[in-house]
């Protein structure tokens, strides 16, 4: 069972963890009976109604008690100092709210696929939500946060069913002060997800970015904006051509275009086309067979 091998992974850390809060959004295997026997009073296990990953982090958020607050997956594991790394860096950084760290991608043998590393996407700590808005990717269970964040910016919104990790890491971002250890401290097991769950995401993520930029309020310059509107714009545009969808793939990379007219970003853009070549090629094989 990947949950208890997770909740193993929180156990063992080397700096121990005084709370941990299992969430059981509906399942039906026995997880929560499993977890008991196993771990018996370690673990306070809670049971809801099937409702999302977003409802069942912010259950957990409402019933955790401690002055640092982390996530974990039950798919994913922490490696062994995991939190006394973080923690040891939030101590010798007190005007930081959260610290993310870098990852490991795994497959379902638990063998090591890739190094996750962060500092390109945030090359600077403390304010960085510049550089979040152009990569709103939190990655939760690399978190570890005060619990002043929580009580600032709320938890993750439950109408959203994929990229409410990415919204929540921009309104962080917005309120508090974020850093990084570049270190991999976490093992994060790489699914493979359909494609029609995959456009949903690209299409949330550019909702998320264009909803952030809507609300206002930030401290950056219309450049910065528009350069973050346009990275998700040719996110989703890459999204639209994996799904065929030319007309508006063709749309998005052309407001990308016209929002982000560096060179660089032009060069990203173009890199869309022999993709899309690719993918239409394949998509009228497959007609053919059919």
């Amino acid at each position: 069972m990947l949950v208890s091998r997770a909740v193993r992974s929180v156990l063992e850390q080397s700096h121990p963890v005084g709370e941990i809060i299992v969430v059981d959004d509906g399942s039906t295997d026995g997880t929560v009976d499993a977890l008991k026997a196993t771990y018996g009073g370690q673990v306070r296990c809670v049971r809801q109604r099937n409702l999302g990953v977003s409802a069942a982090r912010n259950h957990g958020l409402r019933l955790t008690r401690g002055r640092f607050i982390a996530f974990l997956d039950s798919d994913d594991e922490w490696v062994p100092d995991k939190t006394q790394r973080q923690l040891a860096w939030l101590n010798a950084h007190p005007d930081i709210d959260m610290v993310l760290s870098a990852f490991v991608w795994v497959d379902g043998q638990h063998r090591v696929l890739e190094i996750h590393h962060r500092r390109g996407e945030l090359p600077e700590d403390g304010d960085v939500l510049k550089w979040v808005l152009a990569h709103p990717a939190l990655t939760p269970s690399t978190v570890l946060m005060r619990r002043r964040v929580y009580e600032t910016v709320g938890g993750f919104d439950e109408t959203l069913t994929t990229a409410e990790d990415l919204d929540f890491h921009i309104r962080v971002a917005a309120h508090c002060r974020i850093g990084l250890v570049d270190e991999p401290l976490a093992r994060l097991m790489r699914g493979q997800p359909g494609l029609s769950s995959l456009l949903s995401g690209y299409d949330d993520a550019l909702q998320v970015v264009e909803s952030a930029v809507a609300r206002g309020g930030f401290r950056l310059s219309q450049h910065d904006l528009d350069c973050a509107l346009a990275r998700a714009c040719a996110r989703a545009a890459r999204g639209k051509v994996l799904g065929g969808q030319w007309r508006q793939a063709g749309a998005l990379a052309c407001r990308a275009w016209r929002l982000e007219p560096d060179r660089a970003a032009r060069r990203r853009l173009l890199a869309l086309l022999p993709l899309a070549a690719r993918r239409f090629a394949s998509l009228r094989n497959h007609r053919w067979q059919l």
